[in-house]
């Protein structure tokens, strides 16, 4: 299979401003930080030192090396089969919804562990909490439905001096609920983020793994760059897909309004954002908001919601960042 010229660099200029991840993979310093990437690295057709990103090992090593060059993650790992996520793609959330807490700290992104966040459905690769505990300081609640994911996050963790103090995660014993069951009494988060199940069922997300192949496929040949993530179970597929989820969370956040700043979640397809907002409508928010993220030809879109009116929001400020 032919190494694509542009799979790492399609669309980079893009993201966030701060997000680190805008310019070429720097392999011969990811390199000298995770040497195990050393073999899936080729010069392509073109003399450009790439991977070839339909490789899972490939892609793996390549987060392995991220992780550790960019955010001192110096142990990681996470089973076959698992969501091993493009690292840049979850930075420039982090970084969009960084903003959003911005807005309400005088244009300045706050910092430090006072500022918490609830990763729903954490997953075995972790990303987020390692990347925005690198990235501000802040402290993470990740919850997971899944055992194996809920283990392997934990290793992560405590394999990682430090991290432990900052990042906590938490089992999800009942799959029907997203904040019963996780969200304690008194608690409070500045954010919450997710990235929900795309797919509606599993012969849905088998059926998308087999057009993957497909693209994967025809990426050897046009030199189209197409990434394989993989994923398992819970991470690809819900009842309802990504609309029915979110909806579920929209009508629980409503049953919390003070226990979260500001809500969030991706929405992969375009065509859910309607009846994602029309969910949003129901529950009536003080304000909602819909930030477009793109890197090359994927786009998503980052869906937030408070029920903090500028008020409540300033006191937030002054109570918990302060």
């Amino acid at each position: 299979m032919r190494l694509s010229r542009t799979a790492d660099t399609a669309g980079k200029e893009m993201l966030h401003p701060r997000n680190r991840h805008r310019g070429r993979y720097d392999f011969p310093h990811l390199i000298a930080s995770h040497p195990p990437l050393a073999p899936f690295v080729a010069t392509n057709a073109y003399g450009d030192e790439s991977i070839d990103f339909a490789d899972p090992a490939a892609v793996k090593a390549l987060n392995a090396a991220i992780l550790k060059h960019h955010y001192q993650i110096a142990h990681w790992d996470i089973p076959p089969h698992f969501l091993c996520p493009p690292i840049p793609g979850r930075a420039d959330y982090l970084h969009y919804a960084a903003d959003l807490l911005a807005e309400v700290n005088a244009g300045t992104v706050p910092h430090g562990p006072t500022v918490r966040v609830l990763d729903v459905g954490v997953g075995a690769n972790c990303v987020y909490p390692l990347v925005g505990h690198r990235e501000y300081g802040w402290s993470f609640v990740g919850s997971e439905t899944n055992p194996i994911a809920l283990a392997t996050a934990q290793r992560t963790i405590t394999g990682n001096p430090g991290l432990a103090d900052h990042i906590e995660v938490r089992l999800q014993a009942k799959p029907g609920s997203i904040f019963r069951g996780i969200v304690r009494p008194a608690e409070r988060f500045a954010l919450v983020i997710c990235n929900p199940p795309f797919h509606g069922s599993l012969a849905e997300a088998q059926a998308g793994t087999q057009r993957k192949l497909a693209n994967l496929k025809l990426s050897a040949a046009t030199d189209t760059p197409v990434r394989n993530f993989g994923g398992h179970g819970g991470e690809l597929w819900c009842p309802g897909g990504e609309t029915a989820f979110v909806s579920r969370m929209i009508a629980e956040s409503a049953t919390m309004p003070r226990a979260v700043l500001w809500f969030t979640s991706l929405i992969a397809k375009a065509a859910n954002l309607p009846a994602v907002l029309n969910a949003l409508t129901a529950v009536k928010p003080r304000q909602t908001r819909v930030i477009e993220m793109a890197a090359g030809q994927k786009k998503s879109r980052l869906v937030a919601w408070t029920f903090h009116d500028q008020q409540l929001r300033e006191a937030w400020r002054s109570n918990h960042w302060q």
